[in-house]
């Protein structure tokens, strides 16, 4: 297919696991809006791999700090059409870390945005913005929605509140052309366990799928609103091509994703994977975890709004450990053959 338009995209944050999979899924649809993908800037505050295939785009990958204006001013004026804006210090770390937890979440979205507003009139790309469930808090409807009120419970749920609504002025502005997406907690998440409060929820289905043991740090009775990577992957690049017309003033939303307590969990695994993987995980309660999953407690979200401008995903929880599987363990358990 011919293109007589490119496009450029700038990824804040693509050394993590979203970013790098996302660029994975730039690669496969290599257009955004009918523009061709001419090049990927990746920028990370750590060294991050770029072992990408079958990409036709140009993939820059550099170290950049956020929380520095001067460097937001220098990654934002090579005029990105197109900016995800996937940076953030994460819930657990941010709690744990007050002075980092705004410098990263909260100034480095400023800088950001400021660095975009300086340029020209003329300059008005589209920003993605991954906000997080945690911008909600108790007490909860039986069910929630979009109206919901933001009432964050951690530092961490604050910072996503509070970018919303300079995205929202921003974007009322003209400044550029915002979508916020609050995600569900991914799951299951890859890699190794990090920082954030939520990973009990990936760590009981990762590592017994792998043949480890693993501890659940938080009661059963625990619920959280879930998504998959790949789904995630997808509402990124939905939200870059969307008619953002159809948002009006309100310019984050949650995304749809399956509501589910951590024993909901347990009994999805012993669902497609059996006895013996269950077994691989060992009651190992942490007070600290406990009270920041305790502050969340999620309800039930009707997320009608996204649906109905084509945001998609898992069904069943048993679809997020398949999907999982598939896409991380090339569709075996490893833990069934120990």
């Amino acid at each position: 297919m011919g293109y007589l338009v490119t496009v450029k995209i700038l990824i804040t944050g693509g050394g993590g696991m979203l970013g790098q999979k996302l660029i994975t899924g730039l690669a496969k649809v290599g257009a955004i809006n009918g523009k061709k993908i001419e090049v990927i800037t990746v920028v990370d505050a750590y060294k991050h791999s770029q072992a990408f295939e079958g990409h036709e785009f140009k993939l820059i990958s550099e170290i950049a700090d956020i929380t520095d204006r001067q460097v937001c001013n220098r990654i934002i004026a090579q005029k990105p059409d197109l900016i995800f804006h996937l940076a953030a210090v994460v819930s657990g770390e941010a709690e744990a870390d007050f002075e980092k937890g705004y410098r990263v979440n909260l100034d480095g979205v400023r800088n950001l945005f400021e660095a975009i507003r300086e340029i020209s009139d003329q300059y008005l790309p589209r920003v993605v913005f991954t906000s997080s469930v945690a911008v909600y808090g108790g007490p909860y409807l039986e069910v929630a929605d979009d109206n919901f009120i933001l009432q964050p419970t951690t530092s961490y749920g604050v910072q996503k509140a509070i970018s919303e609504l300079l995205l929202n002025d921003y974007s009322r502005r003209g400044i550029f052309d915002g979508v916020g997406l609050r995600l569900p907690t991914l799951c299951v998440r890859p890699g190794l366990p990090n920082a954030a409060a939520s990973g009990v929820f990936s760590n009981i289905i990762r590592e017994p799928l792998m043949g480890i043991e693993t501890t659940l740090t938080a009661d059963k009775d625990s619920s959280m609103i879930f998504t998959s990577p790949r789904s995630a992957v997808g509402f990124l690049i939905h939200a870059a091509q969307m008619d953002t017309s159809l948002l009006g003033l309100r310019r984050s939303l949650m995304m749809p994703g399956i509501h589910a307590t951590l024993g909901d969990e347990i009994d999805a695994l012993r669902r497609v994977a059996g006895d013996k993987i269950i077994a691989l995980i060992k009651d190992e309660p942490d007070p600290i975890v406990q009270e920041i999953i305790k502050s969340w407690n999620f309800p039930k979200f009707d997320t009608h709004r996204a649906r109905s401008l084509g945001f998609t995903c898992e069904e069943t929880f048993d679809q997020l450990i398949q999907v999982h599987i598939d896409d991380e363990l090339g569709g075996q358990i490893p833990g069934l053959s120990q």
